[in-house]
């Protein structure tokens, strides 16, 4: 059975090297658990959806809420599903500082990544429109 789960977080460090670190460490990891999914990440925050089988998924999701690198893990969305939204991707990825805010602006009150303050579905929206506009680099 297929499953999506959407998370945010905090980032403990947001230097370069630790975000690369992490999307290194999920690009080695989900092709052989069979997971996919999108990272998004703009100021301190992530913003991901992880798609795969309910073990997998769970078992991801209980390591990332353990890493030390992330704070504030709070859990946005979770549904089963009939087929994965992200593929394409072993983890793609989007840089929020080299986007039009507008596309943000849209979702939310201000142009800035928020996912605690919008509901999940919102947030799930914006990652669907950042796929649909090309924003989303990293292909598997």
């Amino acid at each position: 059975m297929l499953v999506r789960l959407l998370y945010c977080s905090r980032a403990v460090d947001t230097s370069p090297e630790a975000i690369e670190s992490i999307l290194q460490q999920s690009r080695n990891h989900n092709p052989v658990t069979g997971i996919t999914g999108i990272l998004c990440y703009g100021g301190d925050i992530f913003l991901q959806a992880i798609e795969g089988g309910r073990m997998q998924v769970s078992e991801l999701f209980a390591t990332i809420s353990k890493d030390p690198r992330h704070k504030d893990v709070a859990l946005l969305l979770y549904e089963e599903i009939f087929e994965r939204r992200f593929g394409g991707w072993s983890m793609g990825t989007v840089n929020l500082t080299k986007l039009n805010h507008s596309i943000l602006l849209k979702y939310s009150e201000k142009p800035e990544l928020d996912p605690y303050a919008v509901s999940g579905k919102v947030s799930f929206a914006l990652l669907e429109d950042l796929m649909a506009t090309a924003n989303i680099c990293g292909r598997a």
